[in-house]
This record gives C-alpha cells, sequence and structure tokens, in this order.
C-alpha cells in the first residue's frame, strides 16, 4: 500500500487528491495539511510512503525547501513536487533540492497515477522540454531575477536596488537577456514568458 501524504493549500485540489487517490486499492492517503512547513512533523507521526507537495503552500511555504529537509531526515520517503505555475525554474530547483518527481496540477488523474507509482517503483517522472523553454533555459539566474522583477512591474531603479547591481550592471543583464531572446524590449519579452509560462512573477527563494 502506497501510504501519501497531500501537502496542497487549495481545499477544493486537496479534497480532489484525496478521492482520486482514495478509489485506487494500492494507495492510501495518510494524511493532508495546507502548510509545507509542518510536513517534517507528519512525516514522523504518520509515516508516509510518498509525499505530493505543492510548490507553495500557506504562508507562502517553500514546498521545494521543505522537500530537501525531508529528503535529509526521512530518506525513505518519495516526494512528487506539483505546481499549476508552468515556471521552468521550479523544475530545476526541484531536482537540486532532490525531488523524486515533478507534475503540473493540470494532468488527468491517470498522469498522477502513473508518477505515483513509477515514483513509488524508483523511477522518478520529471516534464520533458517544451518547445517555448529553450530560450529562458539559456538565461542565467541573475537574469531570471531580474526578468521576475520586470514581470512584476519594477522599475530599472527598483530593479537594481532589489537585487545589489549598479544601474550599469543591471543594464548588462538586460542586454544579455535581449540578445538571447531576440526581442528588442525587456518588458516585451517579460510579457511574452509570462503568457508561455516560461517564467512566473512569484519567486519561492
Amino acid at each position: 500500500m502506497i501510504k501519501i501524504l497531500i501537502v496542497e493549500d487549495q481545499t477544493i485540489l486537496q479534497e480532489s487528491l484525496e478521492h482520486i487517490i482514495s478509489v485506487q486499492s494500492d494507495m492510501e492517503v495518510v494524511g493532508k495539511t495546507d502548510d509545507a512547513a509542518r510536513a517534517a512533523e507528519l512525516c514522523r507521526i504518520l509515516k508516509p510512503n510518498l509525499i505530493l507537495m505543492d510548490v507553495v503552500t500557506k504562508n507562502e511555504s517553500n514546498g521545494i525547501a521543505y522537500s530537501a529537509e525531508i529528503i535529509k531526515k526521512f530518506p525513505g520517503i518519495k516526494i512528487v513536487i506539483m505546481t499549476s505555475m508552468p515556471d521552468i525554474t521550479f523544475i530545476d530547483e526541484a531536482r537540486k533540492a532532490g525531488a523524486h518527481s515533478f507534475v503540473y496540477k493540470h494532468m488527468g488523474k491517470d498522469h498522477f497515477y502513473y508518477v505515483i507509482r513509477n515514483t513509488m517503483a524508483g523511477h522518478g517522472v520529471y516534464p520533458g522540454p517544451s518547445a517555448h523553454t529553450s530560450i529562458a533555459m539559456e538565461l542565467t539566474e541573475t537574469e531570471i531575477a531580474v526578468l521576475r522583477l520586470v514581470c512584476r512591474g519594477k522599475t530599472r531603479e527598483e530593479s537594481a536596488k532589489e537585487l545589489g547591481l549598479s544601474d550599469t550592471v543591471l543594464g548588462r543583464h538586460i542586454t544579455s537577456i535581449l540578445d538571447k531572446s531576440g526581442f528588442d524590449s525587456i518588458s516585451k519579452f517579460a510579457i511574452y514568458a509570462v503568457g508561455k509560462g516560461l517564467i512566473s512573477p512569484v519567486t519561492i527563494n
């Protein structure tokens, strides 16, 4: 029996996941929480085999960061990161944290079953690259940070201050982003990147 802990702050999705899991003869939901900060404590009490972990939960708790901690404390527990935000940086962060699999929430229940069973069998499942991700994958971490701030409507001055960069250095990063993307305006590329789901203005760092 696969014992599953659901970490999800949207009640309707939490209940939907519990329902689709409970009808499977080899799966059981042993616990639920809306806050990733409580996951480790629940692991100790409930002893799940696998966690379905949202990227951002209640109080903006960082699901990926807490997953890294859980993997160190409970190496036998498998973790599947899930999100509705198609931000390519989340996949990379999940891999670095040691998460075993990654799934988008909009996928159908059969895909969730596939991911859960394969993860438990030791076969990690991650999304493949899409046709739109190549540009964003070429950006450095600082360039992605700059782009996030532009997406959030920050001015050039505000972005430089938040990142601790001089205006000249910030300008170099923007020029690099435009060279890689082929756009003539950072604002235009920000709109394109969000529209294509390449990046989310939200940061989990």
